[in-house]
Order: C-alpha cells, then sequence, then structure tokens
C-alpha cells in the first residue's frame, strides 16, 4: 500500500511510518494550498493484508481518504531510469518509444496493486492442494489509450494484465487556444457496470484533454472513481484541473514537473511525447 501524504502547505512529501521526504517543485505547495481536496502519495509504507474469500470475487480497495484526489508517484529506480532516457533529447526515437512503453508497464503495474478483481479457490498442485487466486477473467479492465502518445505508453497493458478491453480516443490540442477537440472517439454507447478503467495519457500538461477524456467516459456510465489515470509526466495545472473536475480520481505519475510554459508544454518535460515517439 502506498501511504505517504503530502500535507497541504508544505513542500515535501513524508513518509509516516518511515519517515522519508521527497520534495514537490516550488509551485506544488500552493496547489496542495488551494485545494485542501489534493492528496499527493510517494512511497511504501508496510504492508496491506488481504483476506481471500475461497470461491468467490473480491476485490482490494483503498480508503476513500474523504473524497481527495488522490496523485501517485511510485519511488521505483527504473522509473527514474526510464524517465531520465526519455527526457534526454539526444535520445533516438526507437528508444525513445521503447523507454515509454516500459514506463507504461511500471505504471500499470503499481496503478492496479489492490484494484483488480481477483477469484479465489483450491487446486491439486503436482505435490498437494494449494489454495490459489487468479485474476478474475469475466470483469475485464478497460484501457484507453489517448492517440498518440497514449498508445505507446499502452503498449504492454495486455502482457501485465490478464483480461482487458481496449478502446481509443483521438484528441488533438488547438496551438492557438490549447483547447482539447476530439478527432476519434471509439468508445462504446455504455459501458458495463461497475467497470474499472485506465485512461492513459503520458502528458498531463494543461489538463484539457485528460478532464475532456474523462467526460466521454463519464458520460457512457463511468463513475470517476471507477477511473485511474496514467501519465508519464504530470504538471501543477492539469493537476489543480483534475482535482477541481473530479474529487476521488487517483492519478499515477513518474514525476511532477514545475511548470507549463505558454505553448502548453511541461517545463522541463521530455518534449513532444507524439512526436518523439513516432519521429513525425
Amino acid at each position: 500500500m502506498l501511504g505517504c501524504l503530502h500535507a497541504a502547505g508544505h513542500s515535501a512529501i513524508a513518509c509516516r511510518q518511515t519517515g522519508d521526504v521527497r520534495h514537490l517543485p516550488p509551485s506544488m505547495p500552493r496547489l496542495g494550498l488551494f485545494h485542501p481536496e489534493l492528496r499527493f502519495i510517494s512511497g511504501r509504507c508496510g504492508r496491506r493484508a488481504k483476506l481471500a474469500v475461497r470461491s468467490s470475487s473480491a476485490t482490494d480497495k483503498k480508503p476513500a481518504m474523504d473524497g481527495r484526489m488522490l496523485v501517485f508517484v511510485p519511488p521505483h529506480p527504473l522509473i527514474k531510469h526510464w524517465v531520465s532516457l526519455l527526457r534526454n533529447e539526444q535520445t533516438p526515437c526507437p528508444i525513445f518509444r521503447n523507454a515509454m512503453a516500459e514506463l507504461g508497464r511500471l505504471l500499470l503495474y503499481e496503478a492496479s496493486r489492490d484494484w483488480l478483481p481477483t477469484v479465489s479457490g483450491e487446486i491439486q498442485s503436482p505435490m498437494g492442494i494449494a489454495s490459489v487466486e487468479f485474476i478474475d477473467p469475466r470483469e475485464p479492465i478497460l484501457v484507453i489509450p489517448i492517440l498518440r502518445a497514449g498508445l505507446v505508453l499502452a503498449e504492454y497493458a495486455s502482457s501485465i494484465l490478464p483480461a482487458t478491453k481496449t478502446y481509443h480516443i483521438g484528441v488533438y490540442r488547438d496551438e492557438a487556444t490549447l483547447q482539447p477537440e476530439v478527432y476519434l472517439n471509439k468508445l462504446p454507447k455504455k459501458f458495463p457496470e461497475g467497470s474499472r478503467v485506465f485512461i492513459i495519457d503520458p502528458m498531463l500538461a494543461t489538463g484539457g484533454t485528460i478532464v475532456a477524456a474523462i467526460n466521454l467516459v463519464k458520460e457512457r456510465g463511468v463513475d470517476h472513481k471507477q477511473i485511474k489515470v496514467v501519465s508519464a509526466v504530470a504538471a501543477p495545472p492539469a493537476l489543480q484541473k483534475l482535482s477541481e473536475n473530479f474529487p476521488g480520481l487517483h492519478v499515477y505519475t513518474a514525476i511532477i514537473d514545475p511548470t507549463v510554459d505558454e505553448q502548453g508544454f511541461i517545463v522541463p518535460g521530455l518534449g513532444d511525447a507524439g512526436d518523439r515517439s513516432f519521429g513525425t
């Protein structure tokens, strides 16, 4: 269980059990101060006990945290390694794309923790009876990458999640107004009740694109508390907008950068994720 909270008005994330402290960009304390419903989580503080119910479906749930949005920044060194490769302007396109895909694998692993539907029972092993727990294939997880860079971050979703369905949304940002424009919508008219949805958007900069995508999913019957956002890099404007619009949302990101420039790019960021992934 990830259990380190960023207190509003302070500039560090402190683990309540280990004392580990992770400093945030200068703009983040202001974000926490003006939006007390937003909390930041980083690090691992102990283990979460599981209760396996034999021959039935069970899913662990994290505390609701009073409806406040949670931002998870996993501290895994491999995540830092792939982010470093992505940041380097000298990284060639094939390596950039591979780094983005590997980063997505790790972030999806973290985001799916204690969230996947499971079924428990007993099987016969070569040496005896064993209690087992499988991911329940009757409840597929929905993965929605936002084109086009989202395709790369979500590339390994089907390899780490045993039962998934993938839908696509295409959104571009108007360079003059910085407003999102939807050009592709391959979502169904209605999602099954109780669906769990990962929305994959590598760059959470101004927040317009991700807010538009979440609203499209909500219009089809999914509450935003059943949605998790996975991104490579996030910035305060996007996190603030998400917090205002979707209390209780969970966001998983590899790193939080301090600012967004006049063109809507995250600084220092990693450039245009789509262009660098596909070389166009």
